[in-house]
């Protein structure tokens, strides 16, 4: 599927920031909100064999929790889902798949590998 136009200029900024993290590190971002009915993925990342799938949150103040709080069970659950329909339609098999959630706030980008 396409990447999507869209979504607010915070969260494409922190977006951006989230790829250039993971470029830094040895990641090639291979897809930019790769996006189907069910919903969207912000970061699809590959280094080697693991697929990294990528939730990123992007928060200028932690008045409604942290950013690592916004993935709640249920965005999970779509993310899991999401991934599959991904896996179907771009990647073979033997595809190592790995779930992270970066959290973007006041210029400080944290990842958290293997999140869920």
């Amino acid at each position: 599927m396409a990447p999507r136009a869209g979504g607010s200029a915070l969260g494409r900024l922190g977006e951006e920031a989230a790829g250039a993290w993971y470029l830094q590190h040895g990641y090639e971002v291979i897809q930019r909100n790769w996006s189907c009915r069910t919903g969207e993925i912000d970061l699809i990342c590959r280094r080697g064999p693991v697929l990294v799938i990528c939730e990123v949150k992007t928060r200028t103040t932690e008045q409604f929790g942290s950013p690592f709080e916004a993935v709640t069970s249920a965005k999970r659950r779509r993310l899991r889902r999401l991934a599959t329909l991904y896996l179907l339609e771009a990647v073979p098999t033997t595809t190592v798949v790995r779930f992270d959630v970066v959290a973007v706030q006041h210029g400080r980008i944290e990842v958290l590998e293997n999140a869920f």
